[in-house]
């Protein structure tokens, strides 16, 4: 991987960061809640949301590439 490809790597690593901490700084009540209707959820369940956002952020990238 070229310097190129480093600097998409942390740019979008940074980007990760920066819209995992947008609804706790923003919505900190809201974030609670999620969290613990989440703590609530079956382990399928929560392997399921992680499989959704794997595909779209998949889906997202090949439309965008």
């Amino acid at each position: 991987m070229g310097e190129n490809g480093w600097t998409l790597f942390w740019t979008a690593l940074g980007l990760v960061f920066i819209f995992e901490g947008v609804l706790p700084f923003v919505f900190p009540q809201l974030w609670r809640q999620m969290m613990q209707q989440a703590m609530q959820l079956p382990e399928s369940g929560l392997r399921m949301m992680g499989l959704a956002s794997l595909l779209i952020g998949t889906a997202i990238i090949l439309l965008l590439g």
